[in-house]
């Protein structure tokens, strides 16, 4: 149940912001804090900037909080399915003390409860895994939206034509001048306005 339920989140998350950042007309510019003289070059003319997702998924305020928060659901989920299984275990174990005993009515009885808690158990673990993915979705869906709206917003500002992404996990873009990396500044713009959100 633990695997069902484990968060993938951050590759999850991650292959969305692929598919977001490789987009035309969206991006940011370079570190305010190290400006080079190559980062002046591609704002002046439009070439392609990168973020780290990496980075951005460490730094990102938000992004750490929703993941926290999905790894809590996920506990929880996995708690009761775990308390259940005890359950019903208990419950199985139970009856093959008592089954010698028992009349053959009583036993056909009681293994035909049991099995009806067992398919119980199996679709209460079915509907929580579907449930979780869902939750999943949901919050990826939010924070797709919200880099994305602020990559389009930043990029029709500097003038950026694409803007990538950059795992080391999944590394899409292969190779790039660490003076089009742009993330340090996404990430400060981000955890500023999700701070402000916060108020």
């Amino acid at each position: 149940m633990k695997k069902a339920l484990a968060p993938i989140f951050s590759f999850g998350f991650a292959a969305l912001l692929a598919t977001a950042t490789i987009s035309c007309n969206q991006g940011v510019k370079s570190n305010a804090e190290s400006v080079t003289d190559s980062t002046l070059n591609a704002q002046k003319s439009g070439q392609i900037v990168y973020i780290n997702s990496d980075t951005l998924f460490a730094k990102y305020e938000l992004f750490k909080e929703v993941q926290t928060r999905l790894e809590e659901k996920a506990k929880k989920a996995q708690d009761d399915l775990q308390a259940r299984s005890l359950a019903f275990q208990r419950e199985i174990t139970d009856y093959q003390q008592k089954a010698p005993t028992m009349s053959a009515a009583d036993r056909q009885s009681t293994e035909d409860r049991l099995a009806r808690k067992q398919d119980e158990l199996a679709r209460h673990q079915q509907n929580a895994s579907a449930s979780f993915a869902q939750d999943e979705a949901t919050e990826n869906e939010a924070l797709y939206k919200k880099i994305t709206e602020y990559l389009k917003a930043h990029a029709e500002e500097k003038g950026y034509k694409f803007v990538l992404t950059y795992s080391a996990g999944n590394p899409y873009l292969l190779y790039a001048e660490p003076g089009q990396e742009i993330t340090n500044e996404v990430v400060k713009a981000l955890n500023e306005a999700y701070a402000k959100e916060k108020k």
